[in-house]
C-alpha cells in the first residue's frame, strides 16, 4: 500500500512529509527547501569549483613548503643577501597567473548557464508555477552562488597569500603592483569573482541563451580585467620626493619594493619635463642640456609597498559594491519579466 494511503495507529492517514526535508536528510549537506533545491541542481559545478578550489590549496601549501625549505639555507626570516641568486620563483608565478584566471572561467562556467540554462530548458517556467516567489528562487540561487565562490577563491587567496609573504617585498620573487601577485592576494580574487559571476548571470538571465551567454560573459571577463589593471595602481596615494642636484648620488632612495609611478627632472622655476629630455650622446651634451632647461633636481613619484592592504580593501569594496548593484537589479528584473 502506498504511504499517502497508509493508516497510521489511529486508523487516519499518515500525514504527508515534505519532499524538501526528506530529501535533505540524507548523507552530505543536511539542506532543506528551495537551498537544497538549488544546490541539488547546480551540485555537479558547486562540487567542481570547490574540488579544484581544494586541490590548487594543497599544491599551493606543496609550493610554500618547498619555499621556506629554501629560505631557511639564507636564515630566514632575516634573509641574507644573495637567496634570490637561486631561487626558483617560477612555482609562485604561475600560482598567481592561475588565480588570475579563476574570475574569467568561474564566471563563464559557472555565472552565465546559471539562470540561461533555466530560462532556455523552461526550468524557470515550472518554478514560476510553484508556490515560491521568483524573487525567493533568484536569492537563493545568488546567495548560494556566492556562497561557493566566495568559500573556494578565499581559501586559495589566503594560502596563496601566506606563501608569498615571505619575499613579498622583493620585486625579484614578485612585483607587488603586477596583476600576478595584487590580483591573487587578499580579498581582490573573492571581490573580482564575485562581479564577473554575478555579471554572467545578469548576462544569462537577459539572453536567455546559454551559449550566447557564455560567449558575451566571457567577453565580458576579459574587459573587466583590463579596467581593473589599468584602474588597480590608481587607487593608492602617490608620495612626491625631490632632489638636490642630478648626480647620480642624488638619486632618491626608494623604501624596499616601492612602485615607481614616474620619474622627471625639476627645474628652477618648479617646472617639470621628461626624464628622456636630455637623452644626449655624451656626458658633456647631456649636462650642457640639463644646464640650459635649469634643472636642479629630481622629482620621483611612487607607491610604497606599504599601501597595497589598503589598496586591495579601497577596489574590492567598490567591486564588491558594483557586485550588489548588479544583484539587485537580477532580483527586480527577474520579479516582474524573468518568464
Amino acid at each position: 500500500m502506498s504511504t499517502m494511503t497508509s493508516t497510521g495507529s489511529t486508523g487516519g492517514p499518515a500525514p504527508a512529509e515534505s519532499a524538501y526535508p526528506q530529501a535533505g536528510r540524507g548523507r552530505g549537506l543536511r539542506l532543506s527547501g528551495m537551498n537544497w533545491l538549488v544546490w541539488r541542481q547546480h551540485r555537479a559545478a558547486y562540487w567542481t569549483l570547490l574540488a579544484t578550489a581544494a586541490i590548487t590549496v594543497a599544491l599551493m601549501l606543496y609550493g610554500r613548503q618547498q619555499m621556506v625549505t629554501y629560505l631557511d639555507g639564507y636564515g630566514w626570516p632575516d634573509l641574507k643577501s644573495g637567496w634570490e641568486e637561486k631561487f626558483n620563483r617560477t612555482p609562485l608565478s604561475m600560482a598567481g597567473q592561475l588565480l588570475g584566471y579563476a574570475p574569467i572561467l568561474i564566471g563563464v562556467f559557472l555565472g552565465a548557464p546559471l539562470l540561461a540554462g533555466d530560462l532556455e530548458g523552461g526550468t524557470a517556467k515550472l518554478v514560476n508555477a510553484q508556490s515560491t516567489s521568483r524573487v525567493r528562487w533568484l536569492a537563493t540561487k545568488l546567495g548560494v552562488t556566492a556562497l561557493v565562490v566566495a568559500v573556494s577563491t578565499a581559501a586559495a587567496s589566503a594560502v596563496f597569500t601566506w606563501w608569498w609573504s615571505p619575499v613579498k617585498s622583493s620585486q625579484y620573487a614578485l612585483d607587488w603592483s603586477d596583476g600576478n601577485a595584487f590580483d591573487s592576494s587578499g580579498p581582490v580574487p573573492v571581490a573580482l569573482t564575485l562581479f564577473t559571476v554575478v555579471g554572467g548571470i545578469a548576462i544569462g538571465m537577459l539572453l536567455r541563451r546559454t551559449l550566447l551567454s557564455i560567449v558575451v560573459t566571457f567577453g565580458f571577463a576579459v574587459v573587466v580585467q583590463m579596467v581593473w589593471s589599468h584602474f588597480r595602481m590608481s587607487l593608492g596615494d602617490v608620495i612626491t620626493v625631490t632632489t638636490n642636484g642630478v648626480g647620480g648620488d642624488n638619486f632618491p632612495k626608494l623604501p624596499d619594493g616601492a612602485y615607481a609611478v614616474d620619474q622627471s627632472y625639476l627645474t628652477a622655476s618648479g617646472d617639470l619635463i621628461g626624464y628622456g629630455s636630455c637623452n644626449e650622446p655624451t656626458d658633456k651634451a647631456a649636462n650642457a642640456c640639463l644646464e640650459k632647461a635649469q634643472v636642479v633636481g629630481w622629482n620621483v613619484e611612487y607607491i610604497p609597498i606599504s599601501q597595497m592592504s589598503s589598496m586591495q580593501w579601497l577596489g574590492a569594496s567598490i567591486l564588491l559594491a558594483l557586485t550588489a548593484g548588479i544583484a539587485a537589479f537580477v532580483i527586480l528584473w527577474g520579479r516582474k519579466r524573468l518568464v
